[in-house]
């Protein structure tokens, strides 16, 4: 764990160090991903099977690939949590359903747009170190509402519940392959999983960068790598429920997640380190959250707000907790996060769980331009234009102006021949 004061002499320096680590950005990670990717290629399911079996250590057929979810899960608890999730993140993601529109122009042509679901996407749901059952919820469900008619789901683990998820969330076909070799299989297409047009879903680095290696042969999301936290704070912050909340994320453990606090107290500062060994010890996954605190905690005592501000701006963290006396006031100056939680009785959790916007969202600094995933992106947005004559005559003038300083002359011929045309007729 870092902790950086304002008022040490190395803070700007130490502070840029700090934020400069990326997970997203390694040019190890890159070299080994992009042999797995040459390797699909080349090899197509031979490969996914030999790939799985060395990195996953589960030696399967091409026939095994493509499994099915079973009819219910483990729990009644848990069919239940799936059906209040699944209706919040279906009702929200409804909301957000872009919608078509036409308008004249200044010349009287009408212009607009029409948006259609994507005909065939890839969904990838990590499921390593835990079963991810919530992000098939996050991603599967917005896919669905978008009216996308073939979802393809990828995941490493055959748990049922797991399974069950993705199967209510509404996917049509499911292959048990993960890592870098699933985004590799959909991207490239193999005689087992048949190509999709875009890629969607968080994964680890190697998912990420295997995203980011792949992109122009296929579409992708968002750079959605390792978990990330800030809670930005004032003295009115409770350590206890900042300790609780680094813990949270920390517990994911693949060691390249990053744990902030950002905070204008020392009392804060000073406590709630204490809270964190106080809590760990009754976390499960203690020894991987224990790698994660090592790694990637970091505790900043800023002297004012602005500059607590500012510093969470640069950081662009997927996770923002504003734990502030007036935290809707603070947000609105905040402008890079991927998601923001207002107040002390909006941990984390519930926003990856039950709130209703998918927690899929942007880490590694991509927050600064990326947004977090929405139902919009499952769909395609097409230009719509059309003119008529009196339209077309009206913009001849400019049409020409602009052909003759390109040199493109059978541009504006183009419209002219129209309007000569017109004319004859007439005459």
């Amino acid at each position: 764990m870092k902790v950086l004061r304002h008022n040490q002499p190395d803070f700007d320096s130490a502070l840029n160090t700090a934020l400069a680590v990326n997970s997203l950005f390694d040019s190890v990670i890159e070299e080994r991903t992009r042999a797995v990717i040459n390797d699909v290629q080349a090899r197509g399911d031979a490969a996914v099977l030999a790939l799985t079996e060395c990195f996953d250590k589960i030696k399967l057929t091409a026939a095994e690939l493509r499994v099915s979810a079973p009819s219910q899960p483990a729990t009644p608890a848990l069919r239940k949590a799936i059906a209040v999730a699944n209706k919040n993140i279906a009702a929200f993601a409804r909301r957000g359903l872009p919608k078509p529109w036409t308008m004249r122009n200044a010349q009287g042509g009408r212009v607009g747009e029409k948006f259609d679901p994507i005909r065939r996407v890839g969904i990838y749901i990590p499921g390593g170190t835990a079963p991810l059952a919530s992000t098939a919820l996050m991603t599967i469900t917005l896919a669905k509402v978008a009216g996308c008619p073939e979802i393809v789901a990828c995941t490493p683990s055959a748990n049922p519940d797991l399974l069950y998820a993705i199967k209510m969330a509404g996917a049509t076909e499911i292959y048990r392959v993960g890592g870098a070799q699933a985004i590799a299989a959909m991207a490239l297409g193999t005689a087992t999983i048949p190509r999709v047009l875009k890629i969607f879903g968080p994964g680890n680095a190697y998912v990420t960068a295997a995203k980011k290696l792949l992109y122009g042969q296929v579409a992708v999301d968002l750079l959605a790598g390792p978990s990330e936290i800030l809670v930005l704070s004032d003295d009115t912050a409770d350590p206890r429920f900042i300790a609780a909340d680094i813990l949270a994320q920390a517990e994911h453990g693949s060691g390249e997640e990053r744990v902030w606090l950002v905070t204008t107290s020392a009392r804060v500062l000073d406590e709630t380190p204490r809270e964190i060994e106080r809590q760990k010890s009754s976390v499960p996954r203690c020894e991987l959250t224990e790698r994660v605190l090592t790694k990637g905690a970091v505790f900043v005592l800023a002297k004012n707000l602005a500059q607590a501000v500012e510093i969470t701006n640069r950081f662009a963290p997927e996770h923002l907790e504003v734990m502030t006396k007036n935290p809707a006031a603070v947000a609105k100056k905040l402008t890079t996060a991927g998601a923001i939680f207002l107040g002390p009785w909006t941990p984390t959790v519930v926003g990856d769980y039950v709130a209703g916007p998918s927690h899929t969202l942007p880490t590694g600094g991509a927050g600064a331009a990326f947004p977090g995933l929405t139902v919009d992106q499952f769909m395609r947005r097409t230009s719509l234009i059309e003119y008529t004559p009196a339209a077309l005559k009206k913009s001849l003038p400019a049409l020409e102006a602009f052909a003759n300083v390109e040199g493109l002359i059978a541009h504006g011929a183009s419209a002219a021949i129209r309007l000569a045309f017109m004319m004859s007729a007439e005459g």
